[in-house]
């Protein structure tokens, strides 16, 4: 399969915008359509998938589902009328509403990494889960004579210390040896298939290909849930809070 060009790392403000489709294939009772490049992202790092619908001259594609596959971003879901042809122009276009969200939950976890960096806390981060039915951060550290109630307060008010700082948010793509320069903490394992790219929130740098908020206010408000001991981790339960016109 072709290498889709993937347009959401260099702007993840991009809902609209045209493609060709470049293959359709049948997989599980499900239609995949392949583009040359897509604004749709694909589930990983944490973050759900998009969805939304892609159009022609005589079809509509309902996206249901978005996967990257070996440098590949597949669109799996159903056809509502018509079908589309090789080499058609298309026209994609993201569910906005799912999209925002998602951004938010993704960069209010990272805003916790900045928070426990700030407190000077020893932790590692080693899992982000960002979806919308119970978002948290996991970390390597000992829970040992730790106060986690005023942990919660500490981490939810400096989180939000920075989300009223209003941070813009910019993207840089390097490689992983720069990434040490302006980044905390980098993983071992930088997903393959990927350019390498650094999220900055101001002078603070989270290696990342998901999407985010423009400026950290658009977050609105971080709520600590729980903090809590998961086997040799820490585990840090949070949600996001504000008037955006999105049901949850």
């Amino acid at each position: 399969m072709q290498t889709t060009k993937l347009i959401y790392l260099e702007n993840f403000n991009l809902l609209t915008s045209n493609a060709q489709v470049i293959e359709i294939v049948s997989e599980n009772n499900k239609e995949i359509i392949i583009l040359d490049q897509t604004i749709f992202y694909p589930q990983g790092g944490g973050q759900p998938y998009d969805q939304g619908m892609i159009e022609g001259n005589s079809a509509k594609f309902i996206v249901e589902e978005v996967r990257f596959v070996d440098g590949t971003v597949k669109h799996i879901g159903k056809f509502e009328f018509g079908n589309f042809q090789i080499g058609e122009n298309v026209k994609c276009l993201v569910n906005e509403t799912r999209r925002v969200l998602n951004s938010r939950l993704h960069s209010a976890g990272h805003i916790i990494d900045m928070a426990i960096t700030d407190l000077k806390l020893n932790w590692t981060p080693i899992k982000g889960y960002h979806f919308p039915d119970g978002p948290y951060v996991e970390y390597a550290a000992s829970s040992n004579e730790l106060d986690k109630e005023k942990l919660k307060i500490d981490i939810e008010n400096m989180g939000n210390k920075f989300i009223n700082e209003n941070r813009e948010t910019k993207i840089i793509f390097m490689d992983k040896e720069k990434m040490k320069e302006v980044c905390h903490f980098v993983p071992e394992y930088i997903p393959e298939g990927k350019p390498s790219r650094v999220v900055m929130y101001g002078d603070f740098g989270i290696p990342c290909g998901g999407t985010h908020v423009n400026r950290l206010g658009d977050i609105k408000k971080l709520i600590i849930r729980k903090i809590k001991s998961n086997g040799a981790n820490i585990r840090v339960s949070y949600d996001v809070e504000g008037p955006v016109g999105i049901e949850r």
